[in-house]
């Protein structure tokens, strides 16, 4: 069962989050979720607000759901679903219904699916997104190592409203 914090109360180290324990991101439209695993984003304040920020690849089908959605969910699982993790970030939701082969147990919090298996979930709101393009690198580098397809992410911005911990 999830209680709720404020998002001033988390206390994960947001670089071992995101890096190293991923995050399971997940949005709704016309009654179907789904969900994929990311390890780029990060956590903040923007706007007097507490928000998160991630990003997404144009051909990533999680993107359509986002950019329909009003709200998306960042989900943290423990170690032994790690497995499913991996599953989430490799297989197109295009494909299969992931959320049902990986037997997550789904319910809506503020429009955003939320999965009962995780330890810790953000909803959050979007606030601003933008497709980042190449001319605004400033270190080449970046683009040749990241980007060798030119299929630049869109960042998002997004009001964390609810924080729910086991």
């Amino acid at each position: 069962m999830f209680r709720e914090i404020k998002p001033e109360e988390l206390k994960d180290n947001a670089f071992e989050l995101i890096g190293k324990e991923w995050l399971l991101v997940a949005a709704s439209r016309d009654g179907k979720s789904n969900a994929m695993t990311a390890s780029w984003g990060g956590v903040g304040v923007m706007w007097g607000k507490p928000v998160a920020f991630i990003v997404l690849r144009p051909q990533r089908y999680t993107k359509t759901f986002v950019d329909s959605a009003d709200t998306f969910s960042l989900g943290v699982f423990p170690e032994e679903c790690r497995r499913m993790m991996s599953y989430m970030g490799t297989v197109s939701g295009r494909d299969e219904d992931k959320i049902a082969k990986c037997g997550l147990t789904e319910s809506l919090v503020e429009g955003a699916p939320v999965f009962e298996e995780s330890r810790l979930t953000l909803v959050c709101r979007k606030l601003f997104a933008q497709p980042m393009e190449e001319s605004s690198f400033l270190q080449k580098e970046t683009v040749e190592k990241w980007y060798p397809e030119k299929d630049f992410h869109t960042l998002y911005i997004a009001e964390i409203e609810k924080v729910l911990v086991k």
